[in-house]
């Protein structure tokens, strides 16, 4: 006969924690900006309040991905525009009946172009979860400070000058051997 476990009618400490949780977890987003203000007031935090389109501290890393597809579609387009402004003169020279290349054509086309590319590629998950993890890595660099920069700066020049120096003395000191020598 098999022996059958059975269950407890007290839960487990397991499991009333995990009712806590869920009955403690606010049911949509704007329950739980209400409960983060809330905290924030008890702490004597203040927190400004969103105004229509998010703010960029709320984008976090991804106001750096929309400005990356945003550049991105930008250099699409000015080299398209590029390509097929030196294509239509190409083709020009070959078939005078077309005519100089027209900018109110380029133009448009190439900003088409752009933008559908940057929307083709923000559409792959793939490319847009990699742009995320590049801009959530960048986030985590820790930058010089100016003292670092200017400090690193002057060993740059100082050093750019000392180099210069001694190759100036070398081939002044060359060129007085040749002169003393009778070198070539």
């Amino acid at each position: 006969m098999p022996i059958v476990e059975e269950k407890p009618d007290k839960p487990t400490a397991e499991e009333e924690q995990q009712s806590s949780e869920a009955e403690a977890r606010p049911e949509t987003d704007a329950e739980a900006e209400a409960e983060a203000a809330k905290l924030a007031e008890a702490e004597g935090e203040h927190i400004p309040e969103p105004v229509g389109a998010a703010s960029p501290s709320q984008l976090g890393t991804r106001r750096f991905v929309y400005a990356a597809y945003f550049a991105g579609a930008i250099a699409i387009a000015f080299l398209l525009s590029k390509v097929l402004d030196f294509a239509w003169y190409r083709l020009q020279t070959w078939k005078p009946q077309i005519g100089e290349p027209r900018d109110e054509i380029i133009m448009p086309a190439s900003a088409i172009i752009g933008v559908a590319a940057a929307i083709y590629y923000w559409y792959r998950t793939r490319t847009r979860e990699l742009a995320e993890q590049v801009a959530n890595e960048m986030s985590k660099v820790t930058w010089p400070t100016r003292t670092e920069v200017t400090n690193g700066t002057f060993v740059v020049i100082v050093t750019t000058i000392i180099s210069t120096v001694f190759f100036a003395l070398d081939r002044f000191w060359g060129f007085v051997t040749n002169l003393v020598y009778g070198g070539t």
